[in-house]
């Protein structure tokens, strides 16, 4: 059976399938669109289409849904996890809901050393996600995934101190390193390259770690914001 993942826990959308026999078919967005106006809504279901096209993949040959479930922002993960839950309730499909973070430290894992950007293999995996209003969502991993601090929401200047020293031998990727590179590498903070694929929350690795998670209700997915809304209700 085959997996299909999303992501739209920043401003890119991202979809993979990966399929029975182990073939990966992946929309994986350019660091770039991390910059731009986010766009889910018209970009998500054209990137399932496509993985799926690809693959020769239909509803029916799925085992289950990955879904990115956050931190991140808010509009984008509800439309991604909306999308997720509409699809698996439509075809009769488990979720298995993924963090974020895990996913983009996944990919930090992967990369390969560049100039003076080096990782040894007991390099914990720093990733950093822009949370908006000059904060960050941030958590610390283990090479392997295991969860070693965090989730928070945590101003940039303050990250060091809220996850402890360890921070400072960590190798950060995501859209909040970008746009925090500075206050990141004065605390001591080593930040893949602007141009990696590390900064990217790739379908991919919400698959796979998808593939290791049990399934769930549909209805049993939320949002995981981390911290209240941006948006309240206005009182009547």
């Amino acid at each position: 059976m085959s997996l299909l993942g999303i992501d739209t826990s920043t401003a890119a959308s991202a979809a993979c399938l990966l399929r029975g026999d182990g073939e990966v078919f992946e929309v994986a967005p350019e660091p770039a669109a991390l910059a731009e106006r986010p766009a889910h809504a018209r970009e998500l279901m054209p990137a399932v289409a496509a993985v799926m096209e690809r693959a020769g993949v239909g509803y029916g040959d799925l085992e289950a849904i990955a879904v990115g479930v956050g931190p991140g922002t808010f509009t984008g993960l509800r439309i991604g996890v909306a999308t997720a839950r509409a699809l698996a309730s439509a075809n009769g499909l488990e979720l298995r809901p993924v963090s974020s973070l895990a996913a983009l430290a996944a990919g930090i894992e992967g990369v390969r050393p560049l100039e003076s950007t080096t990782l040894k293999g007991s390099d914990p995996l720093l990733p950093v996600i822009d949370a908006k209003r000059g904060e960050v969502f941030a958590a610390l991993y283990a090479p392997g995934g295991e969860l070693l601090r965090g989730p928070l929401a945590v101003r940039p200047e303050r990250l060091v101190e809220r996850i402890g020293a360890a921070a400072v031998t960590a190798l950060a990727a995501g859209d909040g390193s970008l746009r925090f590179r500075g206050m990141l590498e004065a605390a001591g903070i080593r930040v893949v390259p602007a141009d990696s694929r590390s900064h990217v929350v790739r379908a991919l690795h919400v698959c796979r770690l998808g593939a290791e998670v049990p399934g769930v209700a549909p209805q049993a997915v939320l949002p995981d914001y981390l911290r209240a809304p941006d948006a309240k209700p206005q009182p009547q």
